[in-house]
């Protein structure tokens, strides 16, 4: 249950570094990513906190690919503007 607890906590703050530059805003993904882990705090049952983590990594390397499409996009604009 410990190391549960030390993943959840490691996905939050994952989570809270990736949205300091969420295109809405950090404050913005900050407290819906407060409400998100606090729905599920009382949650008890391992294998539900383990599809919660999985839904949360998920989201990770989905704010990942939307980064990294920014920068492209960027770096498209940036040499190949017409």
């Amino acid at each position: 249950m410990n190391s549960l607890r030390s993943q959840v906590l490691g996905l939050y703050k994952t989570l809270h570094f990736l949205g300091r530059d969420y295109p809405k805003g950090a404050e913005w993904f900050h407290s819906r990513l407060k409400k998100a882990f606090e729905r599920n705090k009382g949650e008890t049952d391992p294998q539900k906190i383990k599809e919660l983590i999985g839904r949360g990594e998920f989201v990770v390397k989905e704010i990942e690919a939307l980064y990294s499409l920014r920068k492209y996009r960027a770096m498209k604009k940036r040499y190949y503007d017409q």
